[in-house]
């Protein structure tokens, strides 16, 4: 922790794709301590490159709050202060993925630990194309939980470190596993938020999505088509050299 690795400008990899539901989908999982901003910039990449942001935590209470049998279960065993088990927590992740119409997936906060890190792989046979950790030290996080209007009711120091404690010894396992495998794309997020978010855009930039233009001739028949690139200054000269029906 604390250790800053510069995000990288460009990111040219073959993603990763597994089938669930008889689709094809990216599964990212976004970690990091307790007030490091996962969050925010999940909120930014669900509005930019179109990903779809699901919540253990969220998926969870809703459960609950639905009133079924599995609900009841689930907020049972908080109450008693059990662990519910990664299975069940699995499943509602599951059925988030095969509901909905997108392929391209931010699971954040999850997976916890190496348990829940294997029984997810060994349940749903994905592998997440990468790991999005989101690095900053104790003291900066302590900083925001602390200086935030409205936030965790449990927000005082002595949670605080137990939250930090508890990410440390559980979640950083989870990270050095997929470090091991070339999977961690390393954020400083103790940056301004406007700053993280652009070394995050780097990372994801092989994620935004393609805009299809047809360009037709006098005729009003397909000329040429071509998907928007990053380069928009080669696109736009494409485009010149097509309308003026020159090579």
């Amino acid at each position: 922790m604390g250790t800053v690795v510069d995000a990288p400008a460009v990111v040219a990899e073959e993603v990763t794709e597994n089938m669930l539901g008889g689709k094809k989908v990216t599964v990212v999982f976004v970690l990091g301590g307790p007030g490091s901003g996962k969050g925010t910039q999940c909120a930014n990449i669900v509005e930019h490159f179109g990903f779809t942001h699901l919540s253990a935590g969220d998926l969870l209470r809703a459960e609950i709050k639905s009133g079924s049998e599995n609900g009841t279960m689930i907020e049972n065993m908080i109450k008693e202060g059990k662990i519910v088990p990664s299975e069940v927590t699995i499943k509602l992740l599951q059925e988030a993925i095969i509901k909905s119409e997108n392929d391209k997936f931010l699971i954040d906060g999850f997976p916890r630990n190496e348990e829940n890190r294997a029984a997810f792989e060994n349940v749903t046979k994905i592998s997440p194309a990468f790991v999005l950790f989101f690095d900053c030290s104790e003291e900066e996080m302590e900083r925001r939980l602390l200086g935030r209007n409205q936030g965790r009711v449990d927000d005082n120091i002595e949670t605080i470190k137990k939250r930090f404690k508890t990410f440390v010894e559980s979640s950083l396992p989870v990270i050095e596993h997929y470090n091991s495998k070339d999977k961690v794309k390393k954020i400083d997020a103790a940056k301004p938020i406007l700053e993280v978010f652009e070394d995050v855009k780097a990372i994801f930039a092989p994620y935004a999505p393609k805009v299809s233009w047809n360009i037709c001739d006098a005729n009003m028949k397909p000329h040429m088509t071509f998907k928007t690139p990053p380069d928009l200054s080669t696109n736009t000269l494409r485009l010149n050299r097509a309308i003026q029906g020159t090579p």
